[in-house]
C-alpha cells in the first residue's frame, strides 16, 4: 500500500514546527494566514459545487441518510465505547483526539477519488461529502459540546459562530458566486489542489506550534502511539464493513454501496483541523495527530479497495453479467467522467 507522498509534507511540518515553532507574532501571524488559507479553500468548494447537481442529489434520500447516520451516529457511538481502552492503551487526551476524530464530517474528495475509481455512483458521493461538511460545521461543534463537555477546552456558542464564519459562510458566498467564476474554478483544479494541501499544512504548523510551546509532547511515548494506530485499525475496518454489508442489508445497488462505503466510512482533515484549532485552543496539537493518522491510514485501506472494485467490475463487464437488480439511485455512468476528483487530502 502506497503511502500518499502529501504525508511526508504532513510529517516534515510537523518536525518544523518542533524545530521552530511560531511564537508572539509570528504564532498570530500563523494563525491568521492559517484562517483565512481555509475560508478560501472552503470559498472554491462552493464555487465548484454545482447547486443543480447538489438538488439533484437530494433526491436521492435514503443514501444520504445512511452516510449522514454512519458518520455522525454509528462513527461517535464507536468512539464512545473505546472509552474502555483508557488507560490501558490510550492516554485521556489521545482519547479526546480519537473521539473528536470520529465526529468529524466526511471527506469531499477522497470520497469522490475513490468512488469513480471504483466505478460508483460519483454524483451520489460529491453530495454525500458536500452535504456532510455543511451538516459538520454545525452538528461537529454540537456533538463535541454533549461528549466532550469541558475537556474540549474551548467549546462555546461563539466557538459555532468561528466555525461557521470560516466555513460555511465562504463556502456559502462560493455558491452565491459560481455563476460567475465557477467554470473559471473548474477549468483551475489544480489551483484548489495547491489551496487545499496548503491551507492544511498552515493549519498543521500553526497547531503543533502551539503544542511545543505549551509543552505538550511529553505526554505521547511510542507505545502509546501505537496503540493509537492499533484501534484506529480496528475503527476502520468496522466501519468499511458495516458501510458496505449495511448497504447491502438496506437494499443498495452497487454503485450506491461504493459511494456509501467510500462517503461513510471516512474523515475530513481539512474540516476537521480548524474545528479542532478553535474547539481545542492550545490543546489542539493532540486532538488533531489522531485525525492526521486515521487520515493517511483511510487512504492507502480505500486506495486498495478501490482498485479491487474496479477489476471486480471489469470481471463482471468481461462476463457479460446483468446490473444489480437490487438499485436506489439513478444511473451515474453519465457523470461519473465529467467530475475532477482533485486531490485527496480533504
Amino acid at each position: 500500500m502506497p503511502i500518499d507522498p502529501y504525508i511526508l509534507l504532513l510529517l516534515g511540518t510537523v518536525g518544523l514546527a518542533a524545530l521552530f515553532p511560531a511564537r508572539g507574532t509570528a504564532s498570530d501571524v500563523a494563525s491568521g494566514a492559517s484562517t483565512a488559507a481555509i475560508a478560501f479553500l472552503f470559498f472554491l468548494y462552493g464555487a465548484r459545487l454545482s447547486t443543480r447537481e447538489a438538488m439533484d442529489g437530494l433526491k436521492h434520500w435514503r443514501l444520504h441518510v445512511t452516510v449522514l447516520a454512519c458518520t455522525f451516529a454509528v462513527f461517535p457511538l464507536l468512539g464512545l465505547a473505546a472509552r474502555g481502552l483508557v488507560p490501558v492503551l490510550l492516554t485521556h487526551p489521545l482519547y479526546q483526539g480519537l473521539l473528536f476524530l470520529t465526529l468529524v464530517p466526511s471527506t469531499i474528495q477522497s470520497s469522490i477519488a475513490f468512488t469513480s475509481m471504483a466505478r460508483g455512483n460519483v454524483p451520489a458521493a460529491i453530495c454525500a461529502g458536500s452535504f456532510s461538511s455543511l451538516v459538520g460545521i454545525v452538528i461537529t461543534p454540537l456533538l463535541a459540546a454533549a461528549v466532550l463537555g469541558g475537556s474540549g477546552g474551548g467549546f462555546s456558542a461563539d466557538s459555532v459562530v468561528k466555525i461557521v464564519l470560516q466555513l460555511l459562510v465562504p463556502f456559502v458566498a462560493g455558491q452565491l458566486l459560481r455563476r460567475w467564476i465557477g467554470g473559471f474554478v473548474t477549468r483551475h483544479k489544480k489551483v484548489l489542489g495547491l489551496v487545499d494541501r496548503g491551507s492544511i499544512l498552515l493549519v498543521v504548523y500553526t497547531a503543533f506550534s502551539a503544542g511545543m510551546v505549551q509543552g505538550i509532547w511529553h505526554q505521547v511515548s511510542p507505545i502509546r502511539l501505537g496503540g493509537l494506530l492499533a484501534v484506529e485499525a480496528v475503527l476502520l475496518a468496522v466501519m468499511l464493513l458495516l458501510t458496505w454489508y449495511g448497504a447491502k442489508a438496506l437494499r443498495f445497488g452497487r454503485e450506491d454501496r461504493i459511494a456509501i462505503q467510500f462517503a461513510g466510512s471516512k474523515k475530513s482533515l481539512a474540516a476537521g483541523l480548524p474545528m479542532a484549532s478553535v474547539l481545542f485552543g492550545a490543546h489542539a496539537s493532540l486532538a488533531v495527530l489522531p485525525l492526521m493518522l486515521f487520515h493517511q491510514m483511510q487512504l492507502m485501506v480505500c486506495a486498495v479497495i478501490a482498485k479491487r472494485r474496479a477489476r471486480d467490475a471489469e470481471a463482471r463487464e468481461a462476463a457479460g453479467a446483468a446490473p444489480d437488480p437490487v438499485t436506489a439511485s439513478a444511473p451515474a455512468a453519465e457523470s461519473r467522467t465529467a467530475v475532477g476528483t482533485g486531490t485527496r487530502s480533504g
